[in-house]
């Protein structure tokens, strides 16, 4: 009998282990299951798996079992929602897929994920119930430290097998803590490093070994940082199927931003809070000593109370604050933008905002607000910050004043680097016809041809200087008209090579698209040859120069705050360079008067300020990219033209023989008696007949007479009546007449298309004799 007994407890002992292996190699398998119930006999069948993970008898499954056996093991707070799916089944429902908990004999539980279906008969009659059953535990841990993971952002990761000392760990969990990055830490070093009125990350002294599932927040001070750390804690329990054990699966993540806010409007919160507190005689004191503002404000955003400091702050007595809404006291173009706002303030339970109120008087005043919500009255706390946003005011004020004094010295290094350069040009004017004068006196004039050059190439570069200012202070007389830029490079390709030298490549690639722009193609000449003559300088070891052109459009959102670039359409033209290129520091002060990185002596500092204030006269502009070490690259905009006329024949050379006149009469009106010599002679040498006048009250007589009059030449910068009203008065007298301006500066002149009208024309200061002859022959053959 003992034998028996003990052959039978043996066959049992081996049976459960059987299963056991058997479950754990389904679990490791992640295998489904399958059942058939009959719906009219009431009978429910299944196989060994669903026995296996339901804890049921597997014969009794195979040989048929009451219904009930499929609602056995189901978790009760899944069962109902199991139940009315099956009824549904049962009713005529076709198709049922359910997530739902199943028991287990230690007293946890696992996921299951069943799918089934019914089959009908002839009379659409439900008559089976067919399904299978898989385990998704794993998928659902899986999923939840997922979605833990994405809550928690910037999270460590740590598991702990229940019964063991240590944890494993993941890098960023080292990181969090201030350790050396590793795979396993002991779970007492880690406990240790936490603030010791702080709760352990894993509590060793549970009886069980096992953790509350709910999530703790301590503190660490990490050996890298002085200060301490917030981190929090967050995890759960999972079945160990290897162990049969439970395994703790956590994250840590940093709150230390969120418990300083927290800490923050907590303490703005217990100042709120004292307005609500019972005791009258401490909640007037803070509410009529407080110079900041405290206003209590219903759901319906109308003022309950608010503190005696709205008086002094905004002007308004309390009562006639309350009972009104807030929005009547924010400025008119703020109220859309608070809105919002102050929706954010009703729903949640702490938030802050500036606004603009309205003070009494009409003035504005700016307020901090941060608000507390408690039950359906908001607290809210307001700090006027006006002073300080005018003391931001007053600083700016004060940088636009030094910028003013920036300007203002530069000026100063203006004039200074004015008058240095023209003594050394009047010197070699002045010194070579001092010299010239002397030896014609002396009879010697066999080697005066040297002395004439000298004197003029002075003069020459006298001439260009003045054209560079002109072009920086934007009074240059432009003539705009339509440009092809890449015509216009094509014809000036054998001029850069020369200029460049064979140690420096060039490439020219204008767009084919490129539109024509609007400005005066002599001027632009001489920007880009600048352009390419900087360039050159940049790559004292040689390198690529690159022009290039293309088409833009700009909006108002492509431009930045300030910029004097208009909204429209341009022709931008790029010379770029690999040279050194420029600092920062160099970029902003690149455009500025006689600002050159040249030795003394090697540059004036105008080339580039002429360049912007050319772009800025044509109605573009210019800007500079560069990076030290890599190269340059300058972008002339200029505006595009609508008119598909050419340039013409720009850039050509063609030598012109000096034009004479056949007894045409001519009045010379010019203040300047050298100018007004010189003038005169040379017009009377080509056989014009010539009249003169210093002046507009000279020239009126002369006008009005009887005489013979084809042209008047005057310079428009007269005193007086200028030149162009002088213009007005002769047209009006002499309806015919042709008129030539002279001009070396002046602000009216700025753009010929605006300031000639039909019949005139003009020449600009300082100009060569044959120029002039030339420019007369064809005014008065129009």
């Amino acid at each position: 009998m003992i034998e028996d007994a003990n052959s039978k407890t043996d066959g049992t002992s081996a049976l459960d282990a059987a299963k056991r292996r058997l479950e754990l190699t389904l679990d490791a398998a992640g295998a489904t299951c399958g059942w058939e119930w009959d719906i009219p006999a009431r009978r429910f069948v299944a196989d060994a798996r669903f026995a296996a993970i339901t804890h049921q008898d597997p014969v009794a499954l195979a040989d048929g079992a009451t219904t009930n056996a499929f609602f056995a093991s189901i978790h009760p707070d899944d069962l109902k929602k199991i139940k009315l799916a099956v009824a549904g089944i049962l009713a005529g429902s076709e198709i049922f897929s359910k997530e739902y908990r199943l028991l287990r004999n230690d007293g946890g539980y696992r996921w299951v994920h069943a799918r089934g279906r019914t089959i009908l008969n002839e009379n659409d009659e439900p008559v089976k119930f067919v399904g299978v059953l898989a385990d998704i535990t794993e998928q659902k841990r899986t999923s939840e430290q997922l979605r833990i993971a994405q809550s928690a952002g910037g999270i460590g990761t740590f598991e702990h097998i229940v019964g063991f000392g240590t944890i494993a760990v993941s890098d960023q969990f080292c990181r969090l803590f201030g350790l050396h990055p590793t795979k396993v830490l002991p779970i007492q070093t880690l406990n240790d490093l936490i603030h010791r009125d702080d709760k352990p990350l894993i509590d060793l002294s549970s009886p069980n070994g096992f953790q509350n599932e709910e999530d703790i927040e301590f503190r660490v001070r990490r050996a890298d940082d002085e200060q301490e750390r917030w981190l929090t804690r967050r995890g759960e329990y999972v079945d160990d199927l290897e162990s049969n054990g439970r395994r703790f699966v956590g994250v840590i993540f940093d709150i230390t931003d969120t418990k300083q806010t927290q800490e923050r409007l907590h303490e703005a919160n217990l100042k709120l809070s004292e307005i609500a507190r019972d005791s009258v005689r401490d909640r007037d004191r803070v509410w009529k000593n407080s110079r900041d503002l405290l206003v209590m404000i219903g759901q319906d955003g109308i003022f309950r109370d608010v503190s005696p400091s709205w008086y002094q702050i905004l002007g308004h007595r309390p009562e006639e604050v309350a009972g009104k809404k807030v929005l009547d006291f924010v400025v008119v173009e703020e109220r859309d933008r608070i809105r919002p706002e102050f929706r954010k303030a009703l729903e949640n339970i702490h938030a802050e905002l500036d606004v603009t109120l309205a003070h009494a008087d009409g003035s504005k005043r700016v307020v901090s607000w941060m608000t507390s919500r408690e039950d359906d009255l908001i607290y809210a706390y307001g700090r006027d910050i006006t002073v300080e946003r005018d003391q931001k005011a007053v600083l700016e004020q004060t940088e636009d004043q030094l910028r003013q004094a920036q300007k203002m010295e530069a000026v100063g290094q203006l004039t200074g680097g004015i008058a240095h350069d023209f003594n050394n040009m009047l010197t070699g004017v002045i010194g070579a016809l001092s010299i010239i004068k002397r030896r014609i006196a002396a009879g010697r004039v066999d080697e005066l041809d040297k002395f004439i050059d000298a004197a003029t190439s002075s003069a020459h570069r006298a001439a260009s200087l003045t054209h560079r200012l002109l072009a920086f202070s934007r009074r240059q007389s432009l003539d705009r008209q339509p440009v092809d830029l890449g015509q216009l490079l094509i014809s000036m390709e054998e001029l850069f090579r020369r200029t460049l030298g064979e140690q420096v490549e060039i490439e020219i690639t204008p767009d084919a698209d490129t539109w024509k722009a609007v400005t005066d193609a002599n001027q632009l000449e001489s920007a880009v040859l600048n352009l390419v003559i900087n360039a050159r300088d940049a790559m004292p070891e040689g390198g690529k120069l690159t022009i290039e052109t293309t088409n833009v459009t700009l909006s108002q959102a492509d431009l930045a705050p300030g910029e004097t670039l208009l909204p429209g359409s341009y022709v931008v033209l790029a010379v770029s360079d690999t040279g050194t290129g420029m600092s920062q520091a160099t970029i902003d002060k690149a455009f500025d008067p006689f600002f050159t990185t040249k030795p003394i002596g090697q540059g004036t500092g105008l080339g580039l300020s002429m360049i912007y204030g050319f772009a800025q006269q044509s109605g573009g502009h210019a800007r500079i990219y560069s990076q030290l070490g890599i190269g340059t690259t300058i972008k002339l905009y200029l505006p595009r033209s609508q008119d598909e006329a050419s340039a013409g024949d720009h850039g050509s050379e063609v030598d012109i023989v000096v034009p004479r006149g056949e007894g045409e009469a001519v009045l010379v009106v010019e203040d300047d008696d050298a100018v007004r010599m010189l003038v005169v002679d040379v017009l009377k040498d080509l056989g014009y007949r010539v009249f003169e006048a210093i002046d507009s009250a000279q020239a009126l007589p002369i006008i009005e007479g009887k005489g013979r009059i084809d042209l008047l030449v005057s310079d428009v910068g007269l005193p007086g009546l200028n030149g162009r009203q002088l213009a007005e008065i002769a047209l009006v007298a002499r309806p015919d007449l042709k008129i030539l301006f002279i001009t070396g500066y002046a602000a009216t002149a700025a753009s010929r298309a605006d300031f000639l009208a039909p019949g005139m024309d003009m020449i600009t200061k300082p100009f060569a004799l044959d120029d002039l002859a030339q420019k007369v022959k064809e005014i008065l053959t129009m």
